[in-house]
């Protein structure tokens, strides 16, 4: 069994995340800041889905690996709209 963590956004990720994750989350970080977003109160949270890690920021914002081990990013406003 893996425990989870959390972390604030711009501190450091935990040494176990890939680092293909590790890249996306400083992504996600950088366009924030570029967006003037203030997420001096928002963490990231990482758990794990059958041994895989999936990290969410507050906002919504996931991140995964794809079968590939490539990381995959999902944003809330990506959620289909519901008629």
């Amino acid at each position: 069994m893996q425990l989870g963590t959390r972390w604030s956004v711009g501190g450091q990720s935990p040494a176990r995340l890939p680092e293909a994750m590790v890249v996306a989350v400083q992504g996600v970080e950088e366009e924030l800041a570029a967006e003037s977003v203030d997420t001096s109160s928002w963490g990231w949270t990482l758990t794990f889905l059958e041994g895989k890690p999936i990290v969410e920021l507050d906002d919504g914002t996931s991140i995964h690996l794809d079968p590939a081990g490539h990381a995959q990013v999902t944003n809330p406003d990506d959620a289909p709209e519901e008629d």
